[in-house]
């Protein structure tokens, strides 16, 4: 069973950084653990734009934003067609 962890500094953060607007652990906005709004598009999705995104070290934010977008980029409809049907 995983576990989310969040220290107070992360949920200071947050806080500061997005008041009353977040979803998690201990926040505004309570995230259930084991949540139906989370798909299996969901889970190859991120999963594989954070892996492209993080491949090698981020330089900067702008850096950051062109990754982001670089990497949706590369997502072929096929790829979600056949995540979609597999689940």
């Amino acid at each position: 069973m995983s576990h989310v962890y969040c220290n107070i500094c992360d949920i200071c953060f947050l806080d500061a950084t997005f008041p009353d607007r977040w979803i998690g652990r201990d926040g505004p906005t309570p995230w259930p653990p084991r949540s139906p709004d989370i798909t299996p598009l969901d889970f190859f999705l991120w999963g594989y734009v954070k892996d492209k995104m993080f491949s090698t070290p981020v330089l900067d934010i702008t850096y950051l934003k062109a990754r982001i977008t670089d990497a949706f980029a590369t997502i072929a409809e096929d790829m979600l067609e056949n995540t979609v049907e597999r689940n």
